[in-house]
Parts: C-alpha cells; sequence; structure tokens
C-alpha cells in the first residue's frame, strides 16, 4: 500500500516515498526529501539588420524567454542612399553631380543678390548721413539771401574805402587813385610775405575789393591807415598796403578778395 503524504508537497519541491513491507502489515515509510534541479531557460536574443527607430527596452525574467520591444516605431529614417556617390549609377552620379552644381549656382546668385541689396542700402544711408550733416552746416536763410549783393559804384568816392556789409562780413571797396595803382603795381614781390602782384588782386585797376577781416585772428582793420596807407589791425598790429596785401606784423596772409563782377557800368556785383 502505498502513503502519500500531501502536506509534504511544495510548490517547487516533489517528495519521493519507499515502500517498505513486513510481517506485521503494512505502514507508511518516512518521506525522503529530494531537492530538486531548477534549470534555467535559454534565453537567446537575435541580432537582425532591421534598422531600430527608436529608443529600445529589454525585459528580463527567469519565467519567460527575454523580450525585447522597440519604441517609437512609427518614426520613419530619412534615406540618405540617393546622397552617397558609391551606391549610384554613373548616370545617376551625372544628375547628382548637375543637381549639385545647379545648386551652387542658386546659392551664389542668391548671395550676390542680398550682397548688393545691402551694399545699395547701405551706400544710401551714408549719402543721407552726409546729406545731413552738411545741411547742418550751411548757412541759414537769411545768410543765404545776402549770397550776393550791388553795389552802385558811385556810393565809393575817389580815394576813399566804404564798408558794406555781406553775408555778416565787412566787405571794403576802395576807390583807387592813379598814384596809388602805380605804386602798388611797383612793389618788389620779394618784399612780400605772400607775393601777389596787384593786377592779380583786381578787376578794374580803379576798384580793390576786400574782406575786412585780419587773417590772424578775424579783427577787423582800419581803413586808410597804417604805415603803408592801405589798412591797420589795431589788435595786433599788422599792416596792410592799398591793395590788401600784408607788409608788416604778424598776419601771415593777404586779405581775402571775394569773387565779384562788374555786370554793368557802375554797378559791382559781390558773390
Amino acid at each position: 500500500m502505498t502513503c502519500i503524504a500531501r502536506n509534504a508537497f511544495r510548490p517547487a519541491i516533489s517528495s519521493t516515498i519507499q515502500i517498505i513491507g513486513s510481517n506485521s502489515g503494512s505502514r507508511c515509510a518516512p518521506a525522503v526529501m529530494k531537492k530538486p534541479e531548477i534549470k534555467m531557460p535559454q534565453n537567446t536574443l537575435t541580432l537582425t539588420k532591421k534598422p531600430i527607430t527608436g529608443n529600445v527596452a529589454t525585459t528580463v525574467s527567469f519565467t519567460r524567454p527575454m523580450g525585447v520591444r522597440y519604441a517609437h516605431t512609427d518614426v520613419t529614417v530619412p534615406d540618405f542612399n540617393e546622397y552617397r556617390v558609391g551606391n549610384l549609377s554613373p548616370q545617376s552620379l551625372t544628375n547628382f553631380r548637375e543637381r549639385e552644381d545647379q545648386r551652387r549656382t542658386d546659392n551664389k546668385s542668391f548671395n550676390y543678390a542680398v550682397t548688393a541689396g545691402a551694399g545699395i542700402l547701405g551706400v544710401y544711408a551714408a549719402k543721407s548721413a552726409v546729406t545731413m550733416f552738411l545741411s547742418s552746416m550751411s548757412a541759414s536763410k537769411d545768410v543765404l539771401a545776402l549770397a550776393s549783393i550791388e553795389i552802385p559804384l558811385s556810393d565809393v568816392p575817389e580815394g576813399k574805402s566804404v564798408t558794406f556789409k555781406w553775408r555778416g562780413k565787412p566787405l571794403f571797396i576802395r576807390h583807387r587813385t592813379a598814384e596809388e595803382i602805380a605804386k602798388e603795381e611797383s612793389v618788389n614781390l620779394s618784399e612780400l610775405r605772400d607775393p601777389q602782384h596787384d593786377n592779380q588782386r583786381v578787376i578794374k585797376p580803379e576798384f580793390l575789393i576786400v574782406l575786412g577781416v585780419c587773417t590772424h585772428l578775424g579783427c577787423v582793420p582800419i581803413a586808410d591807415a597804417g604805415d603803408f596807407g592801405g589798412y591797420y589791425c589795431p589788435c595786433h598790429g599788422s599792416h596792410y598796403d592799398a591793395s590788401g596785401r600784408i607788409r608788416k606784423g604778424p598776419a601771415p596772409a593777404n586779405l581775402e578778395v571775394p569773387e565779384h563782377s562788374f555786370p554793368s557800368e557802375g554797378i559791382v556785383k559781390v558773390g
């Protein structure tokens, strides 16, 4: 008779009962417990050449084969085989190079257009800035209104110098006598600090027209004064002759002769 001790079974352990016979009768023999051998499953991971398109997650289990799953398998990977020169046929390679040349040409055209546009805008901006700067330095409207004046020569008696105002500056008009003209024309140019012949400073010899501004520090000289009978600056002692040329003192240059003309008889236009 076989007796099975059911309460001795466990999920992972099996029991073996040996039967021992005797004369006195049948009885249950003690159970001998043996530890079963646990075999680990042979899990294998097969590598394939299929491209992985997402993050890989691996699950390890002792009761079932190891599984591998992929995340975001719906993401497609771009195919760059077209751009791999080694995989192209001669005709495809020719087409590829033609496309590349055309792309470079298009890029150059675009770059040239952008550069030209930027250059034009830069030149226009620079022109505007210079124009505004020069406009801010130009004369005011009241000065421009006196850009030129006409003076009747009858207002200047012979042998005298009359002062007028032109562009905010004193203007000397001297009606010279024949003696003064001959004297100034005979001056030796080697004696002058700023050599200039008398006929270079006048259009009509009898009329000398100069600005009444001393070339030293901008003072206003006195007419018909000085050691040479022309103009004298009392500020620092500069002496000018009847041709407006510096003859003595610190002034470095002759009095300035403005642009003038004689549009009609008896009229001088300055400016």
